[in-house]
C-alpha cells in the first residue's frame, strides 16, 4: 500500500504555528551572550596565535543553533530585509524565519547569483553597483561573518574605524584632530583614493589570508550576478551588498598601518622609538577604503604614497593618481565629510562644500516633494 507523505494544509498550518511560537518565544538575550562567549574564545585563540583551535572554535560556531538563530535575526532587522534576491524571497514572518534558521547548512552549499542593482552615488551623476544576495545566502554570510568577525577585530590595524564594533567616523575625525591640532603637528598630509576598492580585491589573496572555511569563501566571492536577465561572472572583488564583504575588505587593507609603523616608528634595535615617531610625524588613519596619512614634510608624504601603492599590488588594488592628493594643512583637505584646515596654527573642523551641498540638496528635494503631496491633497 502505498503511503503519501504530502503535507496536509491543516498539516503545514500546525507547523506554521508551531515555528512562529518557537520563533516568537526565543530568549535572545540567552542566544546573543552564547555567541559571544564563543567569539571570546576565538578572539583569544587568534591573540596567542593558536590557529587550529582557531578553526575548530569557527566550526563550533558556524554549526551551532544558536548562532544561526542569531544571522537570521541579523539580517531580518537591517534595512535591506524587504530587499529580495533573485528568488524573490523575503523573510518576513516568524514562522519563515524560524524555518530559514533550522534549514541553515554548509551541506553541499552552492550561493546563488546576486541580483545586480545600480545606486546613485551622491554628488556624483555616475551610479554605484550593488549586489542583493537572496535571504539564504545573506544569513550564510551573516553566521561567517560571527565567525569571522573575532578574528578582524582581533588583528585589525589600531586606527581603522570603519565597520567595526564600537567605532565610528567621529572616532576617526577625533583621532584625526589630535594629531592635527598642536603647534608642533605634522604639516602635510596624504588623501588616499583606493581605485574601486570593493569591486578589485583579487579573490586569490582572500582565499590564501582570510581566516575561514576555503569552500564557503570561495562561494561568495564567485557567486557571479544576474543582470537584464543574464548571468555575469565574479572573478575580483567583494560585492558592494554583501553582508561579509566589509569584514573581507578591512581584511585586505589590515597591515598599513603597521608597514608605516615598522619603517618610520622603530629605530635601529628594531624598537619603536619615540625619537623616529616625532622625528616623520607619520599617523595613519583608515575608515573603510578612505585613509589619510600625515608626515613632516612633502618628501616622506611622497614615500608613504609609493610604499602604500606597493602594499596595495598584491591585493589586487591601486590608488587612484587623480584623487590621491598630498596636501599642506594651511591649504585643508577633506576626510569623511569634513574639512580640516589650519589658520594661524589654529586647526579649524567644518563640515566640507561636498557635504553641505549634498545636504541642502536633500532638503530641497524634501521640500519639493512636500509640495507636490500638498497639490495632490
Amino acid at each position: 500500500m502505498h503511503v503519501s507523505h504530502s503535507i496536509t494544509p491543516q498539516g503545514e498550518k500546525l507547523i506554521n504555528v508551531k515555528l512562529k511560537s518557537q520563533w516568537n518565544s526565543i530568549y535572545w538575550k540567552k542566544i546573543e551572550e552564547h555567541v559571544n562567549r564563543l567569539q571570546t574564545r576565538i578572539a583569544k585563540a587568534v591573540k596567542n596565535e593558536k590557529w587550529s583551535l582557531v578553526k575548530r572554535l569557527q566550526h563550533l560556531l558556524t554549526h551551532s543553533y544558536y548562532a544561526k538563530l542569531l544571522a537570521v535575526k541579523n539580517i531580518t532587522q537591517n534595512k535591506g530585509k524587504r530587499t529580495a534576491g533573485i528568488d524573490g524571497e523575503t523573510w518576513s514572518s516568524p514562522e519563515a524565519k524560524m524555518k530559514a534558521a533550522l534549514s541553515l547548512t554548509d551541506k553541499k552549499y552552492v550561493a546563488k547569483p546576486l541580483r545586480r542593482v545600480y545606486i546613485e552615488k551622491s554628488g556624483s551623476k555616475k551610479k554605484r553597483p550593488l549586489g542583493i544576495p537572496t535571504m539564504f545566502d545573506r544569513a550564510m554570510q551573516a553566521l561567517y561573518a560571527l565567525a569571522l568577525s573575532p578574528i578582524a577585530e582581533t588583528t585589525g590595524d589600531n586606527r581603522s574605524f570603519g565597520f567595526r564594533k564600537f567605532r565610528s567616523a567621529q572616532d576617526a575625525c577625533e583621532k584625526a584632530f589630535s594629531n592635527l591640532c598642536h603647534k608642533f603637528s605634522p604639516l602635510w598630509i596624504l588623501e588616499g583614493d583606493i581605485k574601486g576598492c570593493f569591486d578589485n580585491i583579487n579573490h586569490q589573496w582572500l582565499i590564501d589570508n582570510v581566516q575561514m572555511d576555503k569552500s564557503i569563501l570561495k562561494q561568495f566571492l564567485k557567486a557571479g550576478y544576474i543582470h537584464d536577465h543574464k548571468l555575469f561572472p565574479t572573478d575580483a572583488g567583494t560585492p558592494q551588498g554583501g553582508i561579509i564583504s566589509p569584514i573581507l575588505a578591512n581584511i585586505a587593507l589590515d597591515g598599513i598601518e603597521q608597514l608605516l609603523k615598522d619603517r618610520y616608528h622603530t629605530g635601529k634595535n628594531g624598537m619603536i622609538s619615540q625619537r623616529q615617531a616625532s622625528k616623520h610625524k607619520v599617523n595613519f588613519l583608515r575608515y573603510a577604503d578612505d585613509f589619510i596619512v600625515t608626515s613632516k614634510t612633502e618628501e616622506i608624504a611622497k614615500e608613504v604614497k609609493e610604499l602604500i601603492k606597493n602594499f596595495l599590488k598584491d591585493r589586487g588594488l591601486e590608488l587612484s593618481d587623480e584623487k590621491t592628493l598630498i596636501t599642506h594643512i594651511d591649504d585643508g583637505f577633506d576626510f569623511l565629510g569634513w574639512n580640516f584646515r589650519k589658520y594661524e596654527d589654529k586647526l579649524l573642523v567644518k563640515p566640507s562644500e561636498k557635504s553641505i551641498k549634498k545636504f541642502t540638496e536633500e532638503i530641497s528635494n524634501k521640500i519639493e516633494r512636500g509640495k507636490h503631496g500638498h497639490k495632490k491633497l
